[in-house]
């Protein structure tokens, strides 16, 4: 097989100039390489004892919820400002091209439970940042934080460094 590296495409100037957008759909497209893709991002936390698993919007939630399935943990969705359907709390960050805002349901993690932290990639490291202080907020321990990708020059790593970080593929 080849390597999963193979699969990332380069988009210049998306979503601003200046910005090199590592695309993951033709990963997503090939179904051979998104089991082998489960699978190394299983093997980097198998024995972690995973509560829940933590997919960050959107493309976190697709192996995010592999993920889960694989530890047999729960998944939960974090998500942009009014696009969960219950009372959530709320978190502001910075990323590399702006400001936003995750929101994660109330109820959705409980107190002592152990947590999985899942992004396609760790930039700024800003998203990752906010919702380690979501999963806090709400009483989870957070026993790592995985990404498909992490863009080490914009030293994202930096923001999340009191917790565990792995990552299969890094720029």
């Amino acid at each position: 097989m080849t390597s999963i590296q193979d699969y990332i495409r380069d988009i210049p100037n998306f979503p601003k100039p200046g910005i090199i957008f590592k695309d993951i759909t033709p990963l997503l497209a090939d179904a051979a390489a998104i089991q082998q893709c489960a699978n190394d991002l299983y093997d980097i936390v198998e024995d972690k004892n995973i509560d829940k698993v933590v997919g960050i919007e959107a493309r976190g939630f697709f192996f995010g919820t592999l993920l889960a399935e694989k530890l047999n943990a729960g998944f939960v969705p974090v998500r942009k400002p009014n696009k969960l359907p219950y009372k959530t709390v709320s978190e502001g960050y910075a990323l590399e091209y702006g400001t936003d805002a995750l929101e994660i349901h109330v109820d959705a993690i409980t107190k002592g439970e152990r947590v999985l932290i899942h992004d396609d990639v760790l930039a700024t490291g800003g998203t990752a940042n906010a919702v380690c202080n979501l999963i806090e907020r709400l009483g989870g321990e957070i026993v790592q934080c995985n990404f498909l990708i992490e863009l080490e020059f914009l030293k994202g790593k930096d923001k999340i460094s009191k917790y565990p970080v792995a990552s299969l593929l890094k720029y």
